[in-house]
């Protein structure tokens, strides 16, 4: 018996109830850019972590610079109740997109994170915007 099978697998029933949980709560990079570059951007995306000067080298394109710390219910006021917002942070070494999506979720807000963050981003060789705005997709591809 190897060490894959030492511990016996979770039924079928069990695995669809812990990946629909999943992914209820999180996208990926290329989910997000593929509805970045069809202009289907149904939520809000939001770079978590770091200074203004490290947004300015380098965000996904679209993203709002929103330091999880400064995620609070009057900054939130400027979007609809059920904003769906993903966050991501630096990549699966940093916790910020955790940090914003705890936020969110006990603002009352709908919230995923974006798994890889910056890290995955460019793993996939996707586009970075450069500057203090959002940017596009689909200028920047």
């Amino acid at each position: 018996m190897s060490s894959v099978s030492e511990i016996p697998a979770a039924s079928a029933s069990a695995a669809i109830e812990h990946f629909e949980k999943r992914l209820a709560l999180e996208t990926d990079c290329s989910d997000v850019a593929k509805a970045l570059g069809a202009g289907d951007q149904d939520f809000v995306l939001l770079h978590v972590v770091g200074t203004p000067e490290a947004y300015r080298r380098r965000h996904v394109p679209g993203a709002l610079h929103l330091p999880h710390r400064e995620i609070t219910a009057e900054r939130l006021a400027e979007w609809p109740e059920d904003t769906l917002f993903v966050a991501y942070c630096a990549g699966p070494h940093c916790n910020g997109a955790d940090r914003a999506a705890l936020r969110l979720a006990r603002l009352g807000r709908r919230v995923k994170i974006m798994i890889g963050g910056i890290t995955g981003w460019e793993d996939e060789a996707l586009p970075f915007a450069t500057g203090a705005e959002p940017g596009n997709f689909r200028r920047a591809a």
